[in-house]
């Protein structure tokens, strides 16, 4: 006789409660190497687990809201990770709010889209996807990348990269403001240019989220796709989302010296640390895009990438714009050149990307070509 797992006992239930476990025994310290590296993999286990029940939720209320809360979701956290080691790193970290910044836009336009891609390239030959919905949203991701990083290198009320109070001000409104007008365009307006595009055998046709409810994928209408969770799994998802969400909070605390400690060990510049905050909280993000590619969904993977930049943009510079009223030091948004130039190439791939409505693999290679020269050259600038 066959026994069934209660949902109750799955890694993505207990890993939130266990790192919040952690959080308490660790608050306060400053762990010592063996002890930062089991925080760290509570660390992941809370994003992983946090992202996990956050596209619970969004399997629940549909496309494209499912897309949107994820990335709110993952951007929650980026900022939670940016905000602490701002206000407990040692160093210098006027430049960690832009680095990271940049750092996510830099893997969800060259990362997460080349990868999904690839994939969906080289399973269905071809990847498909809507050109007016990524269009939309690369427009988006271009419009406030350039608002926020670029426009502050020749602004010269202030000496160097470095806005003034009222211009910083002016650019974490417009970025909120540009990101409510495209959430508004891809759930209201123009909901179904943000739906999956069906192509026959393999497409969902937007419909469900990338992930599975909470207890596995249940097909019981057989229509070959996994029913939405209930409402009893989608409001506990939605509390262990809550709970994942403080834990990775505090983790992050603790384990921000190590962070520092660990990429001056390795030679690397202390601006690399805000790509390992991108990398790690994009982590997810790059997993859920992936299995919606192999799913021949690759516009849903498009969604979760440039939806993710948006976020990265228009929720953490106003974010980190406020939180400048406490913290010490000034706030650099300017890019570097070198920066700029990895920007203007990744934009003018991706507009040609986007505008046939499809995509070989090429195009994949070239993206995951463009990511790999950002790491190496931000490790070795």
């Amino acid at each position: 006789m066959s026994t069934v797992k209660s949902p109750w006992l799955s890694w993505t239930t207990l890993a939130p409660v266990a790192a919040l476990v952690v959080l308490a025994l660790a608050w306060g310290r400053h762990p010592g190497t063996v002890a930062a590296v089991a925080v760290g993999i509570f660390l992941i286990g809370a994003v992983l687990s946090a992202v996990h029940h956050a596209e619970v939720v969004a399997h629940r209320v549909g496309e494209p809201f499912g897309s949107l809360l994820l990335a709110v979701a993952v951007t929650v956290i980026e900022v939670a990770l940016i905000v602490t080691l701002m206000a407990g790193g040692t160093g210098d970290t006027s430049a960690l709010a832009r680095d990271t910044v940049f750092a996510a836009v830099m893997i969800t336009l060259n990362g997460i889209v080349g990868l999904s891609l690839l994939i969906g390239a080289v399973k269905y030959r071809m990847a498909v996807f809507n050109p007016e919905g990524a269009g939309s949203a690369l427009m988006t991701v271009v419009a406030l990348a350039t608002l926020t990083l670029v426009l502050p290198r020749f602004t010269t009320s202030t000496p160097g990269p470095d806005f003034t109070a009222s211009q910083l001000t002016f650019a974490a409104v417009a970025s909120l403001g540009l990101y409510g007008i495209f959430v508004f365009t891809q759930t209201v307006k123009h909901r179904d240019f943000f739906l999956a595009v069906d192509t026959g055998p393999g497409s969902s046709n937007g419909e469900p989220s990338a992930s599975g409810p909470i207890d596995g994928p249940v097909d019981l209408d057989g229509d070959g796709h996994a029913d939405p969770p209930s409402d009893r799994a989608a409001i506990a998802s939605l509390a262990l989302l809550l709970l994942g969400l403080v834990a990775v909070v505090g983790l992050a605390k603790v384990e921000s010296y190590p962070i520092e400690d660990a990429v001056e060990a390795a030679g690397a510049p202390h601006s690399f640390v805000g790509v390992v905050i991108a990398l790690l909280v994009l982590l997810p993000e790059s997993i859920a895009a992936g299995r919606a590619a192999a799913r021949n969904r690759v516009q849903i993977s498009l969604n979760l990438a440039y939806g993710s930049a948006m976020a990265s943009i228009g929720l953490t510079i106003p974010v980190i714009a406020v939180a400048t009223i406490w913290l010490d030091g000034p706030l650099t948004l300017g890019l570097e050149p070198t920066q700029m130039v990895l920007l203007l190439v990744s934009v003018i791939v991706s507009v040609l990307t986007v505008v046939p409505g499809r995509s070989k693999s090429l195009q994949g290679f070239v993206h995951l070509s463009l990511m790999a020269a950002f790491i190496f050259l931000a490790i070795s600038p």
